[in-house]
């Protein structure tokens, strides 16, 4: 590694602690001080009133005890009592949680990095179907913004036929990298690549996990041609993306729903390429999908890259062409 990319490095892994730090208040940041210290290692801070902090580190879960050190032993841990958490929940909202009340009833709030915090706690409801808002937050699941540039190398020689890209389904369980796939993938379209020229992108960014936006902003790079739909459902997204913004290819993440099918059968109509994820172990637990048979039936996809887990790491397992073959 040269001088140059060992100094970007470490600035990356430093601005990385300094946003988790400055995601507690300043009372509690000590406790989390070796956490962020090790922030490219970790993946979690699952905060709850009344029980042990609990970190997830190189998908390993441990405990932190009241110096802030990992330990494995839940008796020797930290714990979190109500009003501590509610202090965390007021300084991520700048000391104003009624200006979230549109991010909370979502169940998510994204900070500066991409870092997103998952709430529960008592919900409102505005009538049987609608939330209002969620009160007494009592949980908080904090995820780590990981960008992995590169995550994409593997597999982009295989969506592109003579330089045209290909309609491509991720298929992974949860947790396998998936969307890190994706958005590298996206990146990669965008800016264009040896196989195929930039194109414009589309980003449905449904819970704001591929831009990691904040203010609107995204804070992960999707590439220089690429738009990004922040919160908006994925089904009508698409459709707004279609008229609006002209692209080439509508990137999503998560299809899970008739709607979402439907959506991306009108994507397909309109001469637009889709680049997509579901959550399936493999070929046979997506076929058994109710909503995504007409899609399957109807050849949609061209491309599917099929994720799982070896030895603790994410790994693509097969790639498969539409009928079947293996690329």
């Amino acid at each position: 590694m040269c001088r140059r990319d060992m100094v970007s490095e470490r600035s990356g892994s430093s601005m990385k602690e300094e946003e988790i730090l400055h995601m507690f208040p300043s009372s509690l940041r000590g406790l989390f001080q070796m956490a962020a210290q090790g922030a490219d290692q970790l993946q979690e801070i699952r905060l709850r009133a009344g029980k042990p902090v609990i970190l997830i580190r190189k998908q390993q879960e441990c405990f932190l005890t009241g110096g802030g050190r990992f330990t494995k032993e839940a008796g020797g841990a930290r714990y979190l009592d109500a009003k501590e958490l509610e202090q965390v929940v007021q300084h991520i909202c700048h000391y104003s949680v009624y200006a979230y009340t549109d991010e909370i009833r979502q169940g998510y709030l994204t900070l500066p990095g991409g870092h997103r915090v998952g709430v529960a706690g008592q919900v409102v409801l505005e009538d049987e179907r609608k939330i209002r808002t969620i009160k007494n937050i009592r949980y908080l699941n904090i995820r780590v913004a990981h960008e992995v540039k590169g995550a994409a190398k593997p597999v982009i020689s295989q969506v592109y036929e003579q330089g045209r890209f290909c309609n491509t389904l991720i298929l992974s369980p949860p947790g396998c990298g998936k969307t890190t796939l994706l958005r590298d993938l996206v990146r990669e379209i965008s800016n264009g690549n040896e196989w195929g020229r930039g194109m414009f992108v589309s980003v449905v960014d449904e819970r704001s996990e591929l831009a990691g936006g904040y203010l609107g902003v995204a804070q992960n790079d999707l590439g220089i041609r690429t738009d990004v739909l922040d919160g908006c459902p994925k089904a009508m997204g698409m459709m707004l993306v279609i008229r609006s913004m002209a692209p080439g290819v509508v990137a999503v993440d998560e299809l899970g729903s008739p709607e979402d099918a439907d959506a991306v059968e009108k994507v397909l109509r309109c001469g637009c390429q889709i680049l997509a994820t579901v959550h399936a172990e493999d070929m046979a637990e997506l076929r058994q999908k109710s909503f995504m048979r007409k899609l399957l039936t109807e050849g949609a996809f061209k491309r599917f890259i099929v994720m799982g887990k070896e030895n603790g790491s994410c790994v693509v397992r097969k790639i498969y062409k539409q009928a079947g073959a293996l690329c």
